[in-house]
């Protein structure tokens, strides 16, 4: 799926009228989006909502899988990671003004193939996002948190790792299974 500027923009509204109806006490996203929007997002798509205030994350959740519309996806995502991501306590009235939107509309993850240890020359930083799984644990982040923190591709895995709660050293086990996807970023200005 391949979306322009002027998508990206239609999305961030549709995330922030969607924290806003939660906020007013109104939790169904369907309002989020009119016919037209549904329209041209109705094709499945995965997808994270990421909040900052003044550069802070406030709240980042999101889809792996295309299950939903890429309108609902977006819209159900917004309200999660305002509401319940377990980092920060729910988003409240006052902070609605001052969160920034930032929207990653994701590609198909693919398992990485070959050795573990040629996984790092088969990441590209500035374009993969990496989720990391074995039976201890899963964990993702997306490809611009290994360019903001300026990590190399054995940074990333171990990153990645640590995000799932696991040894940083854990993507060269058997058992762990580590796979790239690409986003496409649109950023509320």
């Amino acid at each position: 799926m391949s979306l322009s500027k002027e998508d990206g923009k239609l999305l961030i509204e549709i995330a922030r009228k969607s924290i806003s109806l939660k906020l007013k006490g109104t939790e169904d996203i369907f309002m989020a989006a009119d016919g037209s929007l549904k329209e041209r997002f109705k094709e499945n798509g995965a997808g994270f909502v990421t909040l900052t205030i003044d550069g802070e994350l406030r709240g980042c959740i999101g889809y792996t899988e295309a299950l939903f519309p890429l309108w609902e996806t977006i819209a159900k995502a917004a309200q999660s990671a305002a509401f319940q991501d377990p980092r920060f306590p729910p988003l409240s009235e006052k902070e609605l003004d001052k969160i920034k939107i930032e929207i990653s509309v994701l590609t198909k993850p693919e398992e990485i193939p070959g050795k573990k240890e040629d996984y790092p020359k088969k990441i590209k930083i500035g374009k993969h996002g990496l989720i990391v799984e074995s039976g201890k644990g899963a964990g993702l982040l997306l490809p611009q948190v290994f360019t903001e923190y300026k990590a190399d591709s054995e940074k990333a895995l171990e990153m990645t790792c640590q995000k799932a709660g696991l040894p940083s050293n854990s993507w060269k086990e058997p058992g762990c299974k580590v796979y790239t996807f690409s986003a496409q970023i649109f950023e509320e200005k």
